[in-house]
């Protein structure tokens, strides 16, 4: 949990923005980030190398990493549609593979490197969601995740570097009965 010092240059920061809304969006995906490295840390080896759950057989640490790897991603796919480019190479398919390879690439990943990871893509996620303006934000084209229908670069950061480390800590709490 930040400080009350923090929140207050956070507050701070905000009110120096170019973009409210972008800041406000990049200081939720730090928080997020923030309570998930938080969490992890504190995990024992055992809790680490437990599986999620009985639909999903990732360790949590492979997990933790996983929402690490993810970041650039899905900030990709925010700027491709910010720019007006629609997104039609990004299907559900697309994503399970990708999360499959990416489980067996990162199967004994140590909660160090993980964790490295996690806070070092969450912030660069940030940066780049504070450079976007109001009318990138707003800007909507087709996106394949979606089915094709227009959605806008707001709604993608929100709907996936936002809230996948928070979807994520909660799967984790469950699975850890926390």
């Amino acid at each position: 949990m930040p400080t009350t010092s923090e929140v207050v240059d956070r507050q701070v920061s905000i009110g120096r923005s170019a973009n409210r809304r972008a800041e406000l969006l990049a200081a939720r995906i730090e928080e997020g980030a923030a309570n998930l490295a938080a969490f992890a840390a504190k995990l024992s080896d055992a809790e680490w190398n437990t599986r999620l759950s009985a639909t999903d057989h990732r360790p949590i640490g492979v997990i933790v990493h996983h929402v690490a790897s993810m970041y650039p991603i899905e900030i990709g796919v925010a700027r491709r549609i910010a720019s007006g480019n629609p997104v039609s190479d990004v299907t559900w398919e697309v994503v399970a593979q990708l999360n499959a390879k990416h489980a067996h690439d990162n199967s004994r990943v140590s909660k160090s490197a993980a964790l490295d990871l996690l806070r070092q893509n969450s912030r660069e996620a940030a940066a780049v969601v504070r450079a976007f303006s109001d009318h990138e934000l707003d800007t909507a084209t087709p996106l394949s995740l979606s089915f094709g229908a227009p959605m806008t670069a707001q709604f993608v950061i929100e709907d996936h570097a936002l809230r996948h480390s928070w979807h994520h800590l909660a799967a984790i709490r469950k699975a850890l009965g926390r």
